[in-house]
């Protein structure tokens, strides 16, 4: 019969701190910016920003030595592309460089007085693209519009060779071999497609820790307030605790998960394609562990304000350790270990997949079953750090 008591006062335990740890989290006006604003507004605004997600038009000047049909030609060509857009010609670099320092063009377009000639000749000629790289999508969507009109001018000038040589039958085929390119996961090679996906599944990771931690460092500084006890804490054991801050947590966050990983997708037309009975399910045990993180990062919480400071900081560590800006297969074994212990990070990999090629939970398992482990793990040192924050609010109680 003992034992039976134990246990239902254990859950009553865990039912009283669940409701304990709504009371605080709702009448914290902080907490609700992290808890509610950040991840209702967050991805709206990053979003928006980046649309429109290809930069199209971008200005260019031509400075054109060679003066020849052949040149001008290849400036029309240039000025079909839908990345750039054809100002007008300087009449020397020096002229075009004024013009770029006014923000009048992004990039100058130089064609050498031999280009015509070495055309004529069956020689290579060149063509030099200087580029503004104040910004790096203006500069990627300038190169891939140059590539391609290289490629298109070689093979028009191939065609006009073997025209002249009298293989007009095989005139019309730029290439022996023919090539399409079929771009997966990111259809619109934009860049909101692209980071958009992944930084939304760290949004609340984050903005969960935000919460937690300065709920944590406002109970430490009522510890400290009333010698080193805490008059709105549940008198309860560490595992009650623990596990009943994480159930209001995660009830909290399942419709924000719903809203941001389905509904902001579809709202600006991202890759969604991935199933809703994959991606939930998979989210699931992201956050518990982050919950139980966040728990366990109070430790370094003293104080209310320190919660920016510590997730803050974490937050451009954590995204670059995800392997959205650089893969993690190229970094060094001891970052990919790092990574591995940021429940994020197996987030962003494990949903990106789903969400934009398609992938089911069975192929993500690892990453799923990574979470798992994480929430047992982080679980474990969630409650050392309750009970040790308890054990030390009580010495300095004593020693006064």
């Amino acid at each position: 019969m003992t034992l039976w008591n134990n246990i239902k006062q254990w859950f009553s335990d865990v039912a009283r701190v669940t409701a304990r740890e709504a009371r605080l989290s709702l009448t914290d006006a902080g907490a609700l910016l992290f808890f509610l604003g950040l991840p209702l507004a967050y991805p709206i605004v990053y979003t928006l920003i980046y649309n429109p997600e290809v930069a199209r038009e971008i200005n260019v000047a031509v400075v054109d030595d060679s003066r020849t049909q052949e040149s001008r030609e290849f400036v029309r060509m240039a000025d079909a592309t839908e990345s750039m857009h054809i100002i007008g010609y300087a009449s020397d670099m020096a002229e075009a460089r004024r013009w770029k320092d006014r923000k009048d063009c992004y990039a100058i377009l130089y064609i050498p007085s031999d280009y015509s000639r070495k055309l004529g000749r069956g020689e290579q000629a060149h063509v030099s693209f200087y580029s503004d790289m104040t910004l790096l999508l203006r500069y990627r969507s300038m190169l891939l519009g140059m590539t391609g009109l290289q490629l298109q001018a070689g093979a028009d000038v191939r065609s006009q060779t073997l025209s002249s040589l009298g293989l007009s039958g095989m005139s019309g085929s730029s290439s022996p071999i023919d090539n399409a390119s079929y771009i997966m996961g990111d259809t619109e090679q934009g860049f909101a497609s692209f980071v958009i996906p992944g930084i939304i599944v760290l949004i609340l990771q984050q903005s969960m820790l935000l919460g937690i931690t300065m709920i944590g460092g406002t109970r430490n500084e009522r510890r400290l307030a009333n010698g080193g006890y805490d008059p709105l804490e549940i008198h309860a054991s560490a595992t009650a605790t623990v596990i009943g801050r994480m159930l209001w947590y995660v009830l909290l966050y399942l419709p924000l998960t719903l809203y941001v990983l389905h509904f902001i997708p579809v709202f600006f037309s991202l890759p969604h394609i991935g199933s809703p009975l994959d991606y939930l399910p998979f989210i699931f045990p992201l956050l518990i562990a982050s919950a139980f993180f966040g728990m366990t990062v109070q430790l370094l919480v003293k104080e209310r304000e320190m919660s920016l400071m510590v997730v803050v900081f974490t937050s451009v560590i954590f995204l670059f350790l995800s392997g959205l800006t650089w893969p993690r297969y190229a970094m060094n074994p001891f970052w990919i270990s790092v990574g591995d212990l940021v429940p994020g990070v197996w987030g962003m990999e494990g949903f990106i997949r789903i969400n934009s090629n398609g992938a089911t939970l069975a192929q993500n398992a690892h990453a799923y079953h990574m979470m798992w482990l994480l929430a047992g793990v982080y679980f474990i040192t969630a409650t050392w750090v309750t009970a040790y924050q308890r054990n030390h609010a009580l010495r300095l109680s004593l020693r006064r």
